[in-house]
């Protein structure tokens, strides 16, 4: 990657647009420090993020989250749907376990998904509901900012709508900002407060 700058303003939709292979999921990795920069910097909340300790990363990932292209490939198909999203409230030492259970029920309602969804396991759901379970992952810790990596690039074009409206229904009872990668750029006008 080269010459890519960029600011998401709190509360935006940000989209970063471009076709296949050009780098958009790279840029998504950097932000997240699953790669390093070999130059130039990301800035979170005032903070160099390349400059964070582990510890202090740890608090900045409270802060930021991801949802992948591909729920398939992101979600354990060895845990249960509590587990998946209760998960990053385990990461965090986020409430007992009691108030974890009250809050993974409460992000399966969010999400459009039933309480009998809980002790399934992700093979046993459409893509579409996959990419609602790896959604309410996401949000578990209460973030303020979210990567979504060409969230619907991978499902139906009869569920993509169902998707994009969700995220934008919870960006706004949330006052979320998104940094939106698509190579879409329909999807992107339709979501997108900005883009790249």
């Amino acid at each position: 990657m080269d010459g890519v700058s960029f600011h998401v303003r709190w509360g935006e939709c940000f989209g970063l647009v471009g076709e296949s292979g050009c780098g958009k999921t790279t840029v998504a990795r950097l932000l997240l420090r699953i790669y390093d920069l070999t130059e130039g910097e990301i800035r979170f909340e005032g903070q160099n993020v390349q400059s964070l300790k582990r510890g202090e990363l740890k608090k900045i990932y409270q802060r930021i989250q991801i949802i992948f292209q591909d729920p398939r490939t992101s979600l354990d198909p060895r845990l249960k749907v509590a587990q998946i999203i209760g998960e990053p409230l385990d990461i965090h030492g986020k409430g007992s376990g009691q108030e974890r259970r009250e809050r993974v029920m409460e992000l399966l309602s969010l999400t459009g998904l039933s309480a009998t969804h809980v002790n399934r396991y992700p093979h046993e759901f459409s893509g579409g509901q996959q990419q609602r379970i790896a959604i309410a992952r996401a949000l578990a810790i209460d973030p303020a900012f979210v990567i979504c990596d060409e969230p619907v690039s991978a499902l139906d074009v009869s569920i993509q709508g169902q998707i994009l409206n969700l995220l934008m229904d919870l960006q706004e009872k949330f006052k979320l900002s998104y940094l939106f990668i698509t190579h879409d750029l329909a999807v992107a006008r339709h979501i997108c407060n900005r883009i790249g």
